[in-house]
């Protein structure tokens, strides 16, 4: 029971300290436009790399693994939103795997 609550306060100071150092740190606004598009698009980068290759060993297949992806990438190029995005791949996902089943 001790080692639980050691890993959940570990994991709180792990996730919280990235959150407060920027506000205690940084006191004045960041006027780099270098540093600031970094920031903004730091999250987005890591949750993709973590993410990415995770989907082509999803499904039961790699076609409809790629088939998703692609459907995805499309609609998001296109502006489409999150919900309408995920709710395609899915589908997309769901019928190449119909389609490959039946063959």
């Amino acid at each position: 029971m001790e080692r639980i609550l050691i890993c959940v306060a570990l994991m709180a100071l792990v996730t919280y300290l990235p959150r407060v150092l920027p506000v205690t740190l940084f006191r004045r606004p960041i006027r780099s436009r270098f540093i600031r598009s970094f920031l903004d698009y730091t999250p987005y980068a890591v949750l993709g790399a973590l993410t990415f290759p995770d989907v082509f060993g999803s499904t039961g297949h790699l076609y409809s693994a790629v088939g998703g992806t692609l459907a995805a990438i499309w609609l998001g190029y296109r502006g489409k939103g999150l919900l309408a995005v995920a709710v395609a791949a899915i589908a997309a996902v769901y019928v190449l795997e119909l389609i490959g089943g039946a063959l």
